[in-house]
């Protein structure tokens, strides 16, 4: 569990400090939220970096799935999505900057999990395969606004794919092992349960919310879980080249 907890440090973070900007008095301050979200994220990189909690390459692969995020954020955002409605200095075409930390945690996560668990996959499908399955999850969430919605039929690919991996782990020196499709499940219903909070905590409005805050669709957690896909990607192109580094 323990282990687990740090996995989990920086997507905690980010909701802290969503929950500590609504206690404190940033208006009084002259201080927007969203800039007060996007300093303490900032603040938080450096201070991961610095007492070595998290490496150098690991924080390469998470920039990269911050500026994934936030392009997709960008794109969505436009076409009525989602919105953040409250003004800051840190908005770039109405997303604020600290919206990419939100898809970066799942990087973060992963990236930890991966070292703390010592992960290893059997059963791998080729790399082409993977890169092109992940780019159609990617690319499905911008063009099924003026084409069919392929998430569905991606998921049904990724799960013939993906049907004889399993990730190996260790959890106090025991082994463990489950089907990678379970995990990459598991990891997309704990993000929706987070965006719960996060839409409690006012982070972004979905149209519904617009009144009030309701709960999140379940069909998010279906594209969460496409999203862990290209996380899991990125990050295992990462520790696969570390690994034959080593080896080297």
């Amino acid at each position: 569990m323990w282990q687990e907890l740090l996995c989990c440090t920086f997507a905690l973070g980010v909701v802290a400090l969503l929950a500590l900007s609504h206690l404190l008095p940033l208006s009084a301050w002259g201080v927007a939220r969203y800039d007060f979200v996007l300093l303490g994220c900032l603040l938080m990189q450096v201070l991961l970096l610095l007492t070595r909690f998290e490496t150098g390459r690991e924080a390469g692969v998470i920039v990269l799935f911050h500026l994934l995020g936030f392009g997709l954020e960008v794109f969505k955002t436009a076409h009525g999505s989602w919105s953040y409605p409250e003004e800051a200095l840190s908005k770039v075409a109405g997303v604020p900057l600290y919206a990419g930390f939100m898809y970066a945690s799942v990087g973060s996560y992963m990236a930890q999990a991966w070292r703390r668990f010592h992960l290893t996959l059997t059963g791998l499908p080729s790399l082409r395969l993977q890169a092109a399955l992940a780019g159609g999850a990617y690319l499905n969430f911008f063009t099924h606004h003026s084409g069919p919605d392929l998430r569905y039929v991606l998921t049904a690919l990724l799960l013939l794919a993906y049907r004889h991996t399993r990730v190996h782990f260790l959890v106090q020196g025991a082994p463990f092992a489950l089907p990678l499709p379970l995990a990459f499940a598991l990891i997309g219903l704990f993000v929706y349960l987070a965006e719960n909070a996060a839409t409690a905590l006012g982070a972004w409005v979905y149209p519904h919310q617009a009144q009030g805050w309701q709960p999140v669709h379940l069909a998010k957690g279906l594209a969460w879980t496409l999203m862990v896909v290209v996380a899991f990607l990125i990050v295992s192109g990462l520790k696969t080249w570390e690994g034959r580094r080593e080896r080297a």
